[in-house]
């Protein structure tokens, strides 16, 4: 080892070469010749650090502060691996990286950083580097950084022993081989079956007298929640009768007798609010339509039907047609035994707007599925009963339809008042039943028979002879276990949990160099690894936001970002075909200058966001905005279009800009402002685009003859004192098929400004056909 003070400070040169261990399976080199490795780094605590897990590797190191020395041992060596410090002083690193990539290509390289530092990653990049380690310079990080240099290397120019090497193309996150939920399972699993015994013994030994008194109070709520679910259940069919009496059209198609309109009106209601019959009757009670969906089919299948009179003869349907009304409206209910089955049916009129009866709408549901609808309600067995008692409908098992309500019964509750019931006691197979049973009513108080809801029935034993002492010191010695079992359980796992927690808290103040231990085989630790990988994500990130706040697109920052994270970042321009679009407002200057600048401001703004994004919505991107300006490009990003494409779409948004700006100007005269006057010229030509700037500052920006020649255009359309679209010849001859769309206005040749020769112009007019240009 040598050292050496003078005025360019202090430099390590260690050199460590030790035999390789004999193979084996715990051998860290087994199957693996041992690497030569260079470590160049500013501060030699770090190279020291470095240098101690590839000795750890039987590894032969050699490691120094300086470029110039690296470059000795490079040429010298002809090293495996090769450890770059990003923060050496000077471009020496620079020289370093060019030398390793000319003259040692197979030579692998890692680049450590401190903190991110855009300009030197960039550079970093552009010489091929894709690892780059920060620090802290633990194991796990060093060695998740030779699994990714390995993922893309040659077998035979692996980093790793082959049982490691063959894992590094996944960096998953570590196996959990004792997870949480086992720690803190298995000990109140234990618990809870002693618990559970002592439970069991106490519940065989006595039961609460009041069980009785819950029962028959749980039975008379849901006795209410089926009267309830009753209303409910009519109050929706009332919806759907509404809005169909209600529907646009419908009034009419009843008096036409337009079958197949009155079907179109009724069917998109009737699907929407899943109804199981609809009858659309005439006025002389004839149905025009009957839609009953079809069981066990999708909902949007219903059998039609039309011109049955039997619905005349139903009293409720009377009473619609004879115009009658009660208390509750012009609306009534009823049960109907018809060949399709036992339903329920509320009927209500449709009237013309001059309140003549044009026809009757009646929405009905089956019997066994208003019962099942209470019962989705409620959770008891519902049953509907005729007034006689007989059973019409139940959701209880097979076998107790014939359980109707005995006549006695029934007719008692026939003479009271509906808020009054009775409850019976009866058995279904295997299990008993108390049941609720009251009247029936519709909305109108009409009866319409019984409705009844059932539970079973649970009963325990009468406690004996332990006491409530004993049952009391049971659970609260149970209660003591599970708080002190919990809180060592908690301890543990909340520890590395809480260390996690002041470690976010550091990085929520900016401090991006935290890390958190990752000893463990839990999820814990999982988390703590994800954790580390979470904060490298924002190192990152800080370089990301770095490059791409320095452009103004959305497109633009999302190729930058996309390119850097692939290391294909490169700033120089590309030259590509596309078309150009430059709008002006005409005499803005003159048009603000007696305006208070807010005012000004909030004018552009308005102008500005309603034609932004109709250049966004057909692929352009905004390059710049020069006062009242907008230079806009087409065919470049996010992908490259071909010039009929760019031209095509440029031409679109130039339409429907000037569309835009005549509504605007609309409202700006309704208001008694003066209006925007714009020019908009388009070319398509060859351009270049790219990063323009400085190494600190860049704007992603368009140049060329065919940017100068779209200006020109612009400026072109001063003669016509209004607002104009002018495009090149280039323009229309790029959009081939797509020209005879658009009414074009040849201008012939005229001499733009900075050329020597003409240039054919048109005037776009706007569409020759329907085509629609998008806006926001």
């Amino acid at each position: 080892m040598g050292r050496q003070n003078g005025q360019r400070g202090l430099y390590w040169l260690t050199v460590t070469i030790s035999a390789p261990a004999p193979p084996s399976e715990t051998s860290p080199v087994a199957g693996r010749a041992p690497l030569r490795v260079v470590i160049v780094q500013s501060v030699t605590k770090d190279a020291q650090n470095l240098a101690a897990f590839f000795n750890r590797r039987r590894d032969e190191v050699w490691q120094t502060t300086q470029p110039a020395e690296a470059l000795s041992l490079v040429n010298r060596l002809k090293p495996d691996l090769v450890i770059l410090d990003l923060h050496l002083p000077g471009s020496e690193w620079l020289t370093l990286l060019r030398h390793l990539r000319l003259e040692f290509p197979a030579t692998r390289i890692i680049v450590t950083n401190k903190y991110p530092d855009l300009s030197r990653e960039v550079l970093a990049k552009e010489q091929g580097v894709q690892i780059f380690l920060r620090q802290p310079f633990s194991r796990q990080w060093v060695d998740r950084a030779l699994q990714r240099l390995s993922s893309s290397a040659n077998p035979d120019q692996s980093l790793l022993p082959p049982a490691r090497a063959g894992k590094a193309a996944v960096e998953g996150l570590p196996r959990v081989r004792f997870p949480v939920g086992l720690k803190i399972a298995l000990p109140y699993v234990i618990l809870a079956l002693v618990v559970a015994a002592g439970a069991a013994y106490l519940m065989s030994r006595y039961v609460l007298d009041t069980l009785q008194g819950r029962f028959t109070n749980q039975l008379v709520d849901v006795g209410t929640l089926s009267v309830d679910g009753m209303v409910q259940e009519e109050n929706r069919l009332l919806n759907t009768l509404r809005v169909l009496a209600n529907t646009q059209g419908m009034a009419e198609a009843l008096a036409a007798g337009d079958a197949d309109t009155t079907r179109r009106l009724a069917l998109p209601v009737v699907v929407n609010d899943r109804q199981e019959a609809v009858e659309i009757l005439d006025a002389t009670g004839v149905s025009l339509v009957s839609l009953r969906h079809l069981a066990g089919g999708p909902v949007e299948t219903y059998d039609f039907s039309r011109g049955d009179a039997v619905y005349r003869d139903w009293p409720f349907v009377q009473e619609v047609l004879q115009g009658h009304s009660d208390a509750s409206g012009n609306k009534f209910a009823g049960v109907v035994r018809a060949g399709w089955g036992s339903y329920f049916y509320v009927a209500g009129p449709v009237r013309s707007a001059s309140g003549q009866l044009q026809g009757i709408v009646a929405i009905g549901i089956s019997l066994p599925g208003l019962a099942q609808q209470i019962r989705s309600a409620t959770l008891a067995q519902v049953s509907l009963y005729s007034p006689q008692g007989q059973a019409l409908a139940s959701t209880l098992p097979a076998g107790a339809a014939s359980l109707g309500v005995p006549v006695n019964l029934a007719s008692q509750l026939a003479v009271r008042q509906a808020s009054d019931s009775l409850v019976r006691d009866f058995s279904v197979t295997s299990d008993n039943y108390s049941e609720i049973v009251g009247p029936w009513r519709a909305r109108n108080g009409q009866q319409l028979g019984l409705i009844g809801a059932a539970l079973t029935r649970n009963y325990f034993a009468q406690p004996t002879t332990l006491t409530q002492v004993q049952a009391f010191g049971l659970v609260a010695v149970a209660f003591l276990v599970i708080i002190a079992l919990g809180t060592v359980l908690a301890n543990r796992i909340t520890r590395p949990l809480t260390h996690m927690v002041r470690a976010a808290t550091q990085v929520a103040q900016g401090n991006l160099e935290v890390k958190v231990e990752t000893a463990g085989s839990d999820e814990v630790a999982v988390l703590a690894h994800a954790f580390n990988y979470m904060v490298a994500g924002l190192q990152e990130g800080f370089i990301y936001r770095d490059l791409l706040g320095r452009t103004v697109s959305p497109e633009v920052r999302e190729q930058l970002r996309q390119a850097f994270a692939s290391g294909n970042l490169r700033l120089d321009g590309q030259n590509v075909i596309a078309t150009v679009l430059m709008s002006d407002i005409r005499g803005f200057t003159t048009l603000a200058e007696n305006e208070a600048p807010t005012t000004v401001l909030a004018w552009l703004n308005e102008y500005f966001g309603g034609l932004v994004p109709i250049i966004s919505n057909h692929g352009g991107v905004v390059d710049k905005f020069e006062g009242d300006a907008i230079l806009a490009f087409f065919g470049i990003l996010p992908r490259p279009l071909p010039p009929k494409e760019s031209a095509y779409q440029a031409c679109l948004a130039a339409v429907a800009m000037l569309k835009r700006i005549d509504r605007l100007n609309d409202q700006r005269a309704a208001n008694g402002l003066p209006p925007y006057v714009t020019g908009i010229g388009l070319n398509t030509g060859p351009v270049t685009a790219g990063g323009l700037g400085t190494a600190d500052r860049l704007n992603y920006t368009v140049i060329g003859d065919a940017v100068n020649i779209a200006q020109r255009l612009e400026s072109s359309t001063r003669e016509f004192g209004a607002n104009a679209i002018i495009i090149s010849e280039n323009t229309a001859a790029a959009m081939e098929e797509h020209a005879a769309e658009f009414h074009l206005e040849l201008l012939g040749t005229q001499s733009l400004k900075g050329k020597r020769e003409g240039v054919t112009v048109y005037r776009l007019h706007g569409l020759s056909n329907s085509i629609t240009p998008v806006e926001k």
